[in-house]
């Protein structure tokens, strides 16, 4: 499956942003989806993840209450809503794909977009 992100940019602290992920190549709901962020000079870490039919999410702490993960099968594209933004959420933002057939949530990806930046000032 290919991934393409977009959606980032320059965002204020306190604004928002909403990411999407586009998938091509097989049938979208077979597949986890996830988002992940890498700050500069940090390793990439987990940001949220949604199940196939969208009824199962989860996030880690540090966005939790902020951020809304959510797909639309129809059109094969995953959605990151952020909100509350700080410097801190400054990072390049990959989605991934897994497939739904393993474990949930999952702890690999093996389908990898090439990121968006996502730039907070304050």
């Amino acid at each position: 499956v290919q991934l393409q992100a977009s959606g980032g940019g320059l965002a204020q602290a306190g604004g928002s942003l909403r990411l999407s992920c586009v998938a091509s190549g097989r049938t979208f709901s077979n597949f986890y989806m996830g988002w992940f962020r890498q700050a500069p000079g940090k390793e990439r870490e987990f940001v949220a993840a949604i199940s196939g039919s969208g009824g199962s999410t989860t996030y880690q702490d540090s966005v939790k209450g902020r951020a809304t993960i959510s797909r639309a099968n129809d059109k094969n594209t995953v959605y990151l809503q952020m909100n509350s933004l700080t410097p801190e959420d400054t990072a390049v933002y990959y989605c991934a794909a897994e497939s739904r057939f393993g474990r949930w949530p999952p702890k690999e990806y093996t389908y990898w977009g090439q990121g968006t930046q996502v730039t907070v000032s304050s």
